[in-house]
């Protein structure tokens, strides 16, 4: 397992970084601690979790996926490990989150001491805003929309509030997650006139099916060192080609209406394309594009989740494999003919 440092924080973190969002809905609390055991005898020293996991969200299962982490950190070398969690954003209607989650001091400050109390851990070593406070097109939303405008809290006061929170050493640095490139050179900017924390990284969707990543933000990334943390690099598993044929024990397929971005025009189409790739390169689809993922320069960690150990396995193992300059062409041509289905 190889190491990067995550934007300008000084944190060294391995290139696969282990997501949790299952626990405590399609995984188990032996479950958990068997995949985290796995995982950093592996050398994932990275764990991603958030206040709102398991999904898909619900009251009743709220804060288990911190849980079942907190319970497996107990017995483990906590300074070994970079432990990132999530402060939730408005407007999804989780009002049994603090009777309606916002990016303000009472919410954050309520937000990190749940988490250090599930954790069961002193510190956070990188807290990200889940998503942002301000009204911004999310989760398959490809349209800004004026009229959706809301009351929301300054970025100069919500990085005053984890000022705060670094101070106090319940958390070491900040990052920013489906944000955009407007939002982080706000954040940037804010923190440069206010001498502030500055933002280390931005947790987005980057995939084969999903580049959008490419086109702003990482320019932003490369010239303000913001280290790109890419989720859903299988696009919930549609990448795998499992979806092609369906068995109905996949997310999608367990929870409809979860990931609508992936019922899209042309998403199978370059599903298929890919898997065809991948077979004739002699690898597993989800294999080939993990390690697309990983491959780019400007990702600093690629957040693998899984169902089964076996999942696992084949993620991680990913980290070792390297594609050839055919496969790699071959890869832009699939995507010059169905470019980003799946933003």
């Amino acid at each position: 397992m190889k190491y990067r440092q995550l934007g300008s924080s000084g944190l060294l973190v391995s290139e696969i970084c282990l997501g949790t969002m299952t626990y405590g809905e399609q995984n188990s609390a032996e479950d958990a601690r068997n995949q985290l055991d796995y995982a950093v005898a592996h050398g994932v020293n990275f764990i991603d979790t958030a206040e709102m996991y398991p999904v898909p969200p619900r009251a009743g299962s709220q804060g288990l996926t911190e849980q079942y982490v907190g319970r497996w950190l107990k017995g483990v070398a906590r300074d070994k490990l970079v432990l990132a969690t999530k402060v939730t954003g408005p407007a999804r209607g989780y009002d049994w989150i603090r009777g309606g989650p916002r990016i303000a001091r009472r919410h954050i400050e309520e937000a990190i001491d749940a988490s250090l109390k599930r954790l069961q851990t002193d510190y956070i070593d990188l807290y990200q805003i889940h998503w942002p406070d301000r009204n911004v097109p999310m989760f398959g939303q490809a349209t800004f929309d004026p009229d959706a405008e809301r009351e929301t809290t300054p970025i100069a006061e919500q990085l005053a509030v984890f000022a705060g929170l670094i101070k106090a050493g319940k958390i070491r640095h900040i990052g920013l997650s489906n944000e955009t490139p407007w939002g982080v050179c706000q954040f940037i900017r804010a923190s440069e006139q206010a001498g502030l924390p500055r933002v280390a990284s931005i947790q987005n969707a980057y995939s084969l099916i999903n580049r959008v990543f490419e086109s702003g933000l990482a320019e932003i990334g490369f010239r303000e060192k913001v280290g790109l943390l890419a989720y859903s690099p299988l696009g919930f598993g549609v990448l795998s080609g499992k979806y092609l044929a369906p068995s109905g024990t996949g997310r999608i397929s367990l929870f409809p209406g979860f990931g609508q971005r992936y019922g899209k025009p042309n998403v199978n189409e370059a599903v298929r394309a890919y898997s065809e790739l991948a077979q004739k390169a002699g690898m597993a689809p989800a294999t080939m594009a993990l390690a697309y993922v990983r491959s780019k320069w400007f990702v600093s960690s690629t957040i693998i989740g899984a169902t089964t150990m076996e999942q696992l396995r084949q993620n991680i193992d990913s980290a070792e494999v390297e594609l050839s300059p055919d496969t790699l062409r071959e890869i832009e041509a699939i995507h010059a003919r169905y470019p980003n289905p799946a933003p």
